[in-house]
């Protein structure tokens, strides 16, 4: 059970939200973007979000042990080098400490996507870090049957 219906309380700031959404979908690539959603919800402690995202990207031929191996990508071989960096700038933005985004991780990103690949990612970790607060906050379930 939900603590508020955030989408029914508040319908224009979840309606900007889901803009939000829908830009990062159609600007950022598909299985990269899972990647990060599944990883920021991971840190985030979000079950609703974990559970939506993994299911979603098995849908679109994800397969599990990459799934899997999200919450260990750093020792996990499954990855390139462009999902790597996407994942540990997800990291950096999402556990955004004192310091901000470290020098090391941007120039890592900054040297294997564009300009606006980068600015693109940025919005959609930023994207599903308000989803996540919002879920985590509303204690929004996933569905226990599918």
């Amino acid at each position: 059970m939900s603590r508020i219906d955030m989408a029914a309380v508040v319908p224009q700031a979840y309606q900007a939200v889901s803009g939000l959404e829908k830009y990062v979908q159609a600007n950022v690539d598909h299985t990269v973007l899972e990647l990060v959603k599944l990883r920021a919800s991971m840190l985030n402690g979000c079950a609703f979000c974990v559970d939506m995202h993994s299911r979603d990207a098995l849908a679109a031929g994800e397969s599990s042990r990459r799934l899997f191996a999200v919450a260990a990508w750093r020792e996990a071989p499954f990855f390139d080098e462009r999902e790597r960096t996407a994942l540990a700038l997800t990291d950096a933005v999402t556990r955004l400490g004192e310091h901000g985004v470290p020098d090391e991780v941007w120039d890592a990103a900054a040297k294997v996507w564009s300009e606006k690949e980068l600015a693109d990612l940025v919005v959609a970790i930023a994207t599903i870090n308000v989803w996540n607060r919002i879920a985590v906050t509303s204690q929004a379930q996933p569905p226990t049957e599918v």
